[in-house]
């Protein structure tokens, strides 16, 4: 099934909701970073494999995407960053704590970006978590984009 085809509207309004997050005061690299660590825990490997090539073409170095999985773990990630890939972790899993994203996430987060920008990780995760539902479920393969 072609999403693009059957939900014609409803594709150009998530590629509107893109247009708005690309637009942001976000850095790219945060959300090429956001969106790969939320595909990689939806398993989406449609958006994995593209957000990692979308991260390479945009100048992030091999070592940043092949240890976002781990970003705790390792020292390739500012602070800001890191406070991102958290709340983007937590939303994504907000089944896993009954109180949704804890406070410390979001205060972490609202430490380290303005309230614009914060609106816009939000979406940037909202959306990444529907994409990932769609191509998952349509079972759209990598490489495929």
């Amino acid at each position: 099934m072609s999403i693009r085809k059957s939900a014609a509207e409803g594709y150009k309004a998530m590629l509107a909701l893109e247009g708005y997050i690309n637009a942001s005061g976000v850095p790219r690299s945060t959300l090429d970073l956001v969106r790969l660590r939320v595909s990689q825990i939806n398993g989406c490997a449609f958006c994995v494999n593209m957000h990692a090539a979308d991260a390479k073409k945009a100048g992030e170095t091999d070592e940043r995407v092949w240890s976002v999985a781990a970003w705790r773990e390792t020292p390739f990630y500012t602070d800001e960053e890191r406070a991102a890939l958290a709340l983007a972790e937590s939303a994504t899993r907000i089944a896993d704590d009954a109180d949704g994203v804890p406070d410390d996430v979001w205060n972490d987060a609202a430490d380290h970006y303005d309230e614009a920008d914060l609106a816009a990780l939000v979406m940037t995760i909202a959306s990444i978590n529907a994409w990932n539902r769609i191509n998952v479920t349509l079972r759209n393969p990598a490489a495929s984009h």
